[in-house]
């Protein structure tokens, strides 16, 4: 395994960002950042306080009154600006993400153009906020609804996404008119920490007011939040992350009666119907299950198949693992990069050795290597009881289990058998099926004959414990706004 010299963009901000400017943190205290391929430290970033997210909130209320003096197109070329200068530095940007979150730099690339997508489609949704004027039907006046920025708003982002699962939230808040104070993941910060520099750079030369955005990495996320959510200013929080932690934030901001976008986590069937083309399933495969090493929340993690192809799926998709090659995501060669962390590493081989255990048995992969960084080998698993903890859990890593149905109907209900409703996935030639699978899976997303369903154009989000709102399309831009309706004579 080629290790290569990680090296971040020079001058990259590893400060606090309070609107327009890099401070400190309040009390001088900063935490260190890992490469997951290593396990060494690659840079120390300023650690904030509550009183650094107080000062912020302070800032975003200022903000928004001079924000909401811009126009719909002032906002929109505001947001195209950024789309530009992103794209500009988009090297930067990837190298950054790889180096400190371990993907393949291929994919780091791919991560950048997407998540630079959210800016372009929210600067076009900014000039199509929607209104309404009609006659009362009684005749005894008229209605007037139109839209109004819901305020501030607490942006909560994980680790696996550092750019994407942020510019879909700060893209259509600053589109509706609302100031974003950004709490990136603690072992992600520095792609955050870039855009800040970005932010900075384009607000100073459009007049933009200072305040508008504050990124504040911090090691104690609870304590920020529950502080923030505490002040009756703050009107909105969008977290992407876990199900356990979102729902302690929905009781939070119950107090106060915020708003809030919730997208947490999944446990994502891959059905394949006994007609499918298997060439086309198992490139979707491995794009569902292997984009980002795993590590995403639509990651498809139960296939199932029906028994009557299992054996040949099998085979084939344990090929396309075995051909998987791991190593550091700036070496070219690589396909797979580290886990995150090394807790996250061995909370994936708890649950394969669980299921191994339990009778499962791996085709590939299952076995943790030696050697330095964080990583877990592409493993493909069969025969997995139905009680295994695996098959109910997010995996959250580079692991297929493999289970048989004998009827659609069978592998539906199994497919829909989980507390989770954020992806799936149905694979079919048969025009009718495909139908049939796309009204029974019970999922926010379906996928029908694609591995990759994401797009800034669409609805991002989940049912069930995957949470509530959602991200990208016309319908993002929703979650940002208040409805406000006026009568008139």
């Amino acid at each position: 395994m080629s290790i290569p010299q990680p090296q971040l963009p020079t001058g990259l901000p590893t400060d606090l960002w309070l609107g327009l400017t890099q401070v400190p943190s309040s009390s001088g205290a900063t935490f260190e950042v890992d490469d997951p391929a290593t396990g060494e430290t690659v840079a120390t970033v300023a650690d904030a306080t509550i009183a650094d997210a107080a000062r912020a909130l302070d800032a975003a209320v200022a903000a928004q009154e001079k924000w909401a003096e811009f126009s719909p197109r002032q906002r929109s070329v505001v947001l195209t600006r950024i789309f530009e200068v992103v794209a500009q530095r988009s090297e930067d940007f990837a190298r950054t993400m790889t180096i400190e979150m371990g993907k393949p730099l291929a994919e780091a690339r791919g991560e950048v153009a997407y998540g630079n997508e959210y800016f372009r489609w929210f600067a076009e949704e900014a000039v199509r906020i929607p209104g309404r004027f009609a006659t009362a039907p009684g005749g005894n006046g008229h209605i007037l609804v139109s839209r109004a920025a819901v305020g501030p708003v607490l942006a909560i982002t994980p680790w696996n996404f550092p750019l994407a699962m942020a510019t879909r939230k700060i893209a259509p808040a600053l589109a509706a008119g609302c100031p974003v104070i950004v709490k990136p993941a603690h072992e992600t910060p520095l792609t955050m920490l870039l855009l800040g520099e970005v932010f900075a750079q384009v607000f100073a030369e459009l007049g933009v007011p200072d305040g508008l955005v504050s990124i504040l990495p911090t090691t104690d996320a609870a304590a920020m939040s529950a502080h923030l959510m505490a002040d009756q200013r703050l009107r909105k929080v969008s977290f992407t992350g876990s199900t356990p932690v979102g729902r302690q934030l929905v009781r939070q901001a119950a107090d106060n009666l915020l708003h809030t976008s919730m997208e947490l986590g999944g446990n994502a069937p891959f059905v394949i119907a006994a007609d499918a083309d298997l060439d086309l399933v198992i490139t979707c495969a491995m794009q569902a299950k292997m984009r980002n090493g795993g590590e995403a929340c639509i990651a498809a993690n139960r296939f199932l198949v029906d028994a009557s192809i299992a054996e040949e799926f099998t085979t084939r998709l344990t090929r396309a693992m075995e051909a998987v090659i791991p190593g550091h995501g700036l070496d070219g060669a690589t396909t797979l990069g580290p886990v995150i962390t090394a807790k996250q590493r061995d909370r994936i081989a708890s649950l394969v050795d669980a299921a191994l255990a339990a009778g499962a048995q791996a085709t590939t992969g299952g076995t943790l290597p030696d050697g330095p960084g964080y990583f877990y080998p592409a493993t493909v698993l069969v025969n997995v009881p139905a009680d295994a903890r695996i098959l109910h859990e997010e995996i959250f890593g580079p692991v297929a289990t493999i289970t048989t149905f004998t009827t659609l109907d069978q592998g539906i209900r199994a497919a829909n058998d989980t507390e989770f409703g954020l992806a799936s996935y149905g694979f079919t030639t048969n025009v009718d099926t495909a139908q049939y699978l796309a009204e029974n899976l019970h999922a926010g997303m379906v996928g029908i004959n694609r591995g990759a369903i994401s797009d800034p154009a669409a609805p991002f989000g989940g049912i069930k414990q995957s949470g509530f709102g959602r991200e990208g399309g016309s319908e993002g831009i929703e979650e940002y706004l208040d409805v406000r309706y006026i009568a008139l004579n």
